[in-house]
């Protein structure tokens, strides 16, 4: 909770800092980053420095904790700071960390708002940053212990043991723990990171949802990103087209707080593109858990073509007993795909359902909003967003 004072300065500043916090992000990463070019080894992502995406994320995520902080005063919003501390643990993230961000921060705080930044307002601003730090290191240790991976160790060495092509653009990657360790267990929906040495010699790390699990094999699937999608496709392509069967990756231990909740709600999982990823791992859990629970699977494609794991999660649905399965096609659709982009008008959702999400973020907001006009409240729509969550605090 903020001190009387500290809110009363944050309430009467926040517009002004929020107007000036993508200055303020940019010239933090540029100044952390060139004196501490280390945490470019395996910890921050230079494709996502390099398309301002991380500090568009970070700017997002501080103005939603201040705001939730003014709003709430009595609640620390734990569910808006999951989603971070998942993404940290998957880095491994330390405490120290914390502390080098904070001066990084407060040096480009002070820089950007020049005069306006007196104490009174950098001494508010920091008792934000503290609670926001606090809040994290708190959840981040507690997903630490519950994966047995007390002081952020949570790489490991993983052979590749298959590699299959499902479309031009993506391949899977079967992959064995070395060692005899049993591999961690992981809930339907996360992800691991993994970490990889590029050509000039620097680490890089990327997300990768799980897509199936086979004793104490795992998979992921990766998509080589064309040039129009940026730079931050470095690893995926690296990945895609040099990794052979034999091969080893570093890849991190299971996160994410996006993931198929318990119970016996009906669900219904809409995904475009590669997002297909997290809900194929849902599929094969519905599949092996049985029952009667009622599912319905949208996804949207560019072409059957493009769709990867298209067959797979047919014959998924197939076996869930009362499962619907629609897909959309921009070009290419025939038999019972639809054209075009995901309509769901003529699509019955589900009462009482819980609806997973994953997919560019244009995609996400406009199948959001479709299912909150269906009727389904916002607080059971759930989405995943690979790379920063530039929607953090907004959805």
């Amino acid at each position: 909770m903020l001190s009387t004072e500290s809110a009363a300065t944050v309430r009467a500043t926040i517009p002004a800092v929020a107007g000036a916090l993508d200055a303020i992000t940019a010239r933090f990463y540029e100044t952390m980053l060139s004196e501490r070019s280390e945490l470019l080894d395996g910890l921050f992502n230079r494709g996502n420095q390099a398309s301002g995406e991380q500090r568009q994320a970070l700017a997002g995520s501080i103005a939603a904790f201040a705001t939730a902080l003014l709003e709430h005063p009595d609640e620390r919003p734990d569910a808006l700071l999951a989603r971070i501390a998942h993404k940290h643990v998957s880095l491994g993230v330390t405490d120290d960390q914390y502390v080098i961000v904070h001066k990084y921060l407060f040096s480009a705080i002070a820089e950007v708002l020049g005069e306006a930044a007196t104490p009174d307002v950098v001494a508010a601003w920091d008792e934000v940053y503290w609670l926001m730090a606090g809040a994290l290191i708190a959840l981040e240790a507690r997903l630490y212990a519950e994966g047995g991976h007390a002081g952020g160790g949570v790489w490991r060495s993983w052979r590749v043991v298959g590699r299959r092509e499902q479309t031009p653009d993506t391949v899977s990657l079967t992959l064995e723990p070395e060692g005899d360790a049993p591999a961690p267990e992981f809930r339907p929906g996360q992800y691991v990171s993994v970490r990889v040495r590029m050509p000039d010699g620097v680490r890089q790390a990327r997300q990768y949802s799980l897509t199936g699990a086979e004793g104490r094999r795992r998979r992921i699937t990766v998509r080589r990103l064309r040039a129009v999608d940026g730079p931050a496709g470095e690893v995926s392509t690296l990945l895609h087209d040099t990794v052979r069967v034999g091969d080893t990756l570093e890849v991190s231990a299971p996160a994410g707080d996006v993931a198929l909740g318990e119970g016996d709600r009906p669900v219904v999982l809409a995904s475009a593109g590669i997002g297909c990823t997290p809900m194929l791992a849902m599929l094969h859990h519905l599949v092996e858990r049985g029952g009667d629970r009622r599912v319905l699977v949208l996804h949207a494609d560019r072409s059957p073509g493009d769709h990867a794991h298209r067959e797979e999660a047919a014959g998924l649905v197939a076996r869930i007993p009362g499962a619907e399965h629609h897909v959309w096609y921009e070009t290419g659709a025939e038999g019972a795909a639809h054209r075009g982009r995901m309509d769901l008008d003529g699509v019955a959702l589900p009462g009482d359902c819980e609806v997973y999400l994953c997919g560019p973020l244009p995609f996400m907001r406009d199948v959001r909003a479709q299912v909150i006009a269906a009727g389904v409240p916002a607080r059971d729509v759930h989405y995943e967003v690979f790379g920063p969550d530039l929607w953090l605090g907004t959805a």
